[in-house]
């Protein structure tokens, strides 16, 4: 079966080079040095990559024939395209291939559901399930341990322990409107300094312990293609 396994990007350069935002676990084994991919378009290819190395956080390819920055600029956009063996798995049972997981069902461990899987995208920090949502809007959950909890391809299906407001963003501002008042109320008991010797800047110490932050990236480039490696 053909995957999309990854696409490229800006040429980087002037000798061919060619930022390429991967789309595999594997891009050792699926973008490594001779591998021969098709393209989407198929007018495009194929491409042999020639080398590629690791520049600030990005993949670089260089395919055999692409000598100049021009010639690289012309395959911005492009997708390449491997020939993977349907009944392929990683050796890691705990890994997984990116059409293994494509439409799995996503509920949550309480058994309500999410959504389904309609992409994967891997970040340099992390990769994210993208899940849209039985009303169409689309959610996107880190695919750490901490959150998906379970894979479970032979009922197809990723169950999630979410954190507050991953899933539902009112649940979030409502948590965020409850903390900042209990907060407000926690600083007006404090009361103004009366002493030399009481020290007023204690209550908003313990206040700099509460609330978790939480952060996440999504790649600029990232499109809506399907079926990746």
């Amino acid at each position: 079966m053909q995957l999309v396994v990854g696409r490229i990007g800006r040429a980087h350069g002037i000798r061919g080079e060619v930022t390429v935002e991967v789309r595999t676990d594997e891009p050792e084994l699926r973008l490594g040095p001779g591998a021969v991919l098709a393209t989407d378009p198929a007018s495009a290819g194929p491409l042999t990559i020639e080398s590629g190395r690791v520049h600030s956080g990005r993949l670089l390819l260089r395919f055999t024939g692409v000598g100049d920055r021009t010639a690289a600029e012309a395959l911005r956009n492009i997708l390449l395209i491997a020939e993977v063996d349907p009944e392929e798995t990683p050796e890691d049972p705990e890994e997984f291939y990116d059409h293994q997981l494509m439409d799995l069902e996503v509920v949550t461990v309480d058994g309500t559901a999410v959504g389904r899987i309609s992409e994967i995208s891997h970040l340099p920090s992390q990769d994210l399930f993208i899940v849209e949502r039985p009303d169409g809007s689309e959610v996107m959950i880190p695919f750490v341990s901490e959150i998906v909890t379970e894979i479970d391809l032979d009922e197809q299906r990723a169950v999630i322990d979410p954190p507050r407001g991953l899933i539902d963003a009112d649940e979030a501002e409502i948590a965020s409107v409850r903390e900042a008042g209990h907060e407000a109320g926690h600083e007006a008991g404090q009361g103004p300094e009366t002493g030399s010797g009481q020290d007023s800047g204690a209550g908003t110490a313990q206040d700099a312990g509460h609330g978790p932050e939480r952060s996440s990236e999504q790649d600029s480039e990232q499109d809506s293609e399907r079926g990746d490696a």
